[in-house]
């Protein structure tokens, strides 16, 4: 007893242990060199710029929904007034600021997307291999790590939408007033992210998605109909059903909508026209008018190009070449032009394997569905070796989890397929997060399997993906690269 108590507690600490590190690593390369590029990056020339004209009660209009630019601007409040980080500065944003100052944020809190990540996984499953390998596939995605070091609002879409749900899933566990708490914190959330970007509407639509499965589910359950559980524990997910219509209300559409609302106060205080309601549709009408392709931006890319990263976006060139001042035809000795470049790209390993993933997944999915229909047709079956292997993989709790994590990616991903304007990779972030989550599920089984050549697929998947991070590592954080060194990182035109 005692031996089987040390042994579980060494095992926390390594769970622990392990959790910390992946934070770390994560904290320490979105802050790495941070200030690097003296200048406003990508779309820093517009949220910097309208962070600090809340700062400097500025009138402006905002396209987007303000709550970033709050976040943004705190940070630069805060930033401005520390004692390191004010090495380099520019007047781009209208003031004088440090490029630190209005980057900081953004890194501190993109450090926190794989543990939250990791968190809503440890909630659904309880294991903790799965959770570090969940956290550590986030952590290795060049996407989330480009976000994350500039002035960019994507990330705060992410992060509120992440614990929004961990807040919910956390409230299906919890029973009277700790449920409402709980749901009344997640529906401050989920309009929180909203508040970013009207995308932020994904994450309420995948638990809307759940819920109706899991009624779905309950009323096609009978006491004679269910497929048996094989004594696996339960899902938090199945409790589901046991919320109330009002609970709901609150949590899903009223709390969401009210902070929304509150979020465009301070908006407003400094640009009263156009007013609230108006304000909306003036946003509405801007992206539906925005149109698409090449000429309104060359980095515009489909919905359908998203999953395997075909189009990213560099978010920052430039080819040092000092033969510019020189005589081209005496070239200094020995001389290499160096490239900066930020490439908002994902991992490729990690993105590709993940919609291999997603495809094993949905397999699965249909089988277990097709393994249900028959058994409500013909229960004597059930008596078979195959059909009783065949109803408990995956066992019932991952089941859900597969569920949640299958709607999530669709609730995120696949409303773009209405939008008309044009689209860029960063749309896609949200989605692939629970990509990433599947993904990780898949190589956790494969490392603990019996079988050799599963164990050498999921480790070779792992490795693979390591390695891509470390080798595209130079393009997601802006690292100096001959023109060769960059050129073997460009695998496809449409990289560039």
């Amino acid at each position: 007893m005692a031996r089987d108590q040390q042994y579980l507690n060494s095992s926390q600490f390594r769970f622990r242990l392990g959790m910390i590190i992946i934070f770390l690593v994560s904290l320490g390369l979105r802050f790495w060199g941070l200030s690097r590029f003296n200048l406003l990056v990508f779309d820093e020339v517009y949220y910097a710029k309208f962070a600090n004209n809340y700062l400097t009660q500025t009138p402006f209009f905002n396209a987007h929904p303000p709550l970033s630019q709050y976040i943004i601007a705190i940070g630069i409040w805060i930033g401005s007034r520390l004692p390191f980080g004010q090495d380099t500065v520019n007047n781009l944003a209208g003031s004088t600021l440090s490029t630190w100052s209005y980057r900081w944020m953004n890194a501190l809190t993109g450090a926190f997307i794989p543990v939250i990540s990791g968190a809503i996984i440890y909630q659904l499953t309880s294991r903790r291999t799965y959770t570090l390998l969940a956290t550590l596939l986030i952590a290795t995605d060049g996407f989330l790590l480009v976000e994350s070091r500039y002035a960019l609002n994507n990330i705060y879409i992410v992060i509120f939408g992440l614990v929004a749900q961990l807040l919910f899933i956390l409230s299906l566990k919890a029973t009277k007033v700790k449920r409402w708490l709980l749901l009344i914190s997640s529906g401050i959330c989920f309009g929180a992210s909203v508040a970013v970007k009207w995308n932020g509407l994904g994450f309420i639509l995948g638990i809307v998605l759940l819920l109706i499965i899991a009624w779905i589910i309950q009323f096609a359950k009978t006491s004679t109909e269910n497929i048996p559980t094989f004594g696996y524990p339960q899902s938090p997910l199945e409790n589901l059903t046991q919320l109330s219509i009002l609970q709901l209300a609150l949590s899903l559409g009223v709390i969401p909508i009210l902070f929304y609302l509150i979020a465009w106060i301070p908006h407003l205080q400094i640009s009263p026209e156009p007013g609230l309601w108006e304000l909306q549709t003036t946003i509405l009408n801007y992206h539906k008018t925005l149109g698409n392709g090449s000429d309104i931006h060359p980095y515009c890319a489909a919905w359908y190009t998203w999953p395997l990263t075909l189009r990213p976006l560099a978010y920052f060139y430039e080819r040092i070449d000092h033969l510019t001042n020189l005589d081209p035809t005496v070239p200094p000795p020995n001389f290499t032009p160096v490239i900066y470049d930020v490439h908002a790209m994902g991992n490729p390993p990690l993105w590709w394997f993940s919609v291999l993933a997603i495809i094993l997944t949905i397999w699965v999915l249909w089988e277990r569905m097709i393994a249900w229909v028959k058994i409500k047709k013909n229960r004597s079956i059930l008596a078979t070796t195959s059909v009783h292997a065949y109803t408990s993989f995956p066992p019932k709790i991952e089941l859900w989890l597969l569920l949640y994590l299958l709607v999530n990616w669709l609730a995120n991903w696949t409303p773009w397929i209405t939008v008309t304007r044009c689209v860029f990779l960063y749309h896609y972030m949200s989605a692939f997060v629970f990509a990433g989550l599947i993904l990780a599920w898949w190589i956790d089984r494969w490392l603990q399997s019996n079988l050799f050549h599963l164990r050498l697929i999921g480790a070779t998947a792992l490795g693979l993906i390591l390695l891509g991070f470390v080798f595209w590592m130079p393009i997601f954080l802006g690292l100096p690269l001959s023109p060769e060194q960059w050129k073997i990182r460009m695998w496809f035109s449409s990289w560039i």
